[in-house]
């Protein structure tokens, strides 16, 4: 069983021989193949070779086309600033939208125009072209995340309460850019979408429930609509929001460190595969190959056997390798306890 039919089957209820193993990693992609983060982030081809050769080393069971959330922005126009070794940054200060009536002029980028999607675009084409088993993972940003990507985070959680219907105007905006974004990146080979919604995480449940979850709910079925598979990752405490995240109908649901696993899976129920939640710095970065060990052991006892080994956000640089490690063989000796539990 290779690793795209792995996660497959294991979204699918199937048996597999392994938990899979799905760590998000770009910086520490990049500093594996000795490459400038600023190159991952521009240049598919580097980001490729990063995920590939990480991919091998590790066991991992897919490769993705993340690097950065600013990709959809700067095709809009949004000022980014591109540095040689760490991500691009929006400047938030001078947003795209700090003008409201921008929107109404605002067109949605073509992904295959040749700017930064169409970049991710390539990446996921080169991917299926070299093959190797894994499953694909394209990559775009949830309809608060960009939201605030182009108007500023800060204005965007005024405007919930002084505009709303800007917002509402502006997340049909960003709804519609999303999907024209996943569709070239299916079209390109991606099986399996990330949809990355940090900014979800910072409103309320009653925010949450009467702005974002409309859009995210209409995200997700455009995209299995499309025959893809979604992954959604929105970093932080959803402590207050898991009951409605799992009514969203996401494959993959990932889970922050702060995030219980036992929770989320008793808000969620018994559907969604809990990815996560490992904390990325005080344990995966800074603690010890046994006490990750121990604590993947626990979440995977948490979430049942409908999980899939990763950390609650991005891989820091920095990690060692025998931290690292200890995920991987933790999915290697998963075998057994997986054969046991499945039908």
């Amino acid at each position: 069983m290779n690793g795209r039919e792995r996660i497959l089957a294991l979204i699918a209820g199937h048996p597999v021989d392994r938990l899979p193993l799905m760590p998000i990693t770009m910086m520490f992609a990049a500093d594996h193949i000795r490459r400038p983060y600023g190159q991952y982030a521009t240049d598919y081809r580097v980001l490729v070779e990063g995920q590939e050769k990480t991919a091998e080393a590790y066991g991992f069971d897919y490769v993705s086309c993340i690097s950065d959330p600013a990709r959809e922005a700067a095709d809009c126009g949004a000022n980014v600033q591109v540095f040689d070794d760490q991500p691009p940054a929006i400047d938030e200060m001078n947003a795209r939208l700090a003008d409201k009536a921008a929107l109404k002029s605002l067109e949605i980028p073509d992904p295959l125009g040749g700017g930064r999607m169409h970049d991710r675009v390539r990446a996921a084409a080169l991917f299926r072209e070299r093959g190797g088993g894994r499953l694909i993972e394209g990559w775009i940003e949830g309809p608060c995340a960009e939201a605030a990507d182009l108007r500023g985070i800060n204005t965007l959680m005024l405007d919930f309460y002084d505009d709303p219907a800007f917002v509402h105007e502006l997340f049909e905006f960003v709804l519609r850019m999303g999907l024209r974004f996943a569709r070239a990146q299916v079209e390109a080979g991606v099986e399996l979408m990330g949809v990355g919604d940090a900014a979800a995480s910072l409103v309320g449940p009653q925010i949450y429930r009467d702005f974002v979850w409309e859009y995210e709910k209409r995200l997700v079925d455009g995209l299995h609509e499309m025959g893809c598979k979604v992954r959604l990752h929105i970093c932080g405490n959803i402590n207050r929001i898991l009951e409605p995240i799992g009514r969203l109908g996401c494959e993959i649901v990932d889970l922050d460190f702060m995030v219980p696993v036992a929770d989320a899976r008793a808000a969620m129920g018994p559907e969604p595969v809990l990815l996560g939640n490992l904390d990325p710095v005080r344990l995966l970065r800074n603690g010890t190959p046994e006490a990750i060990t121990a604590a993947v052991a626990q979440c995977h006892r948490e979430a049942g056997p409908r999980y899939i080994i990763g950390a609650g956000c991005e891989v820091p640089r920095g990690t060692p390798r025998e931290n690292l490690l200890a995920l991987t063989r933790y999915a290697l000796d998963s075998s057994a306890s997986c054969a046991e539990t499945l039908p």
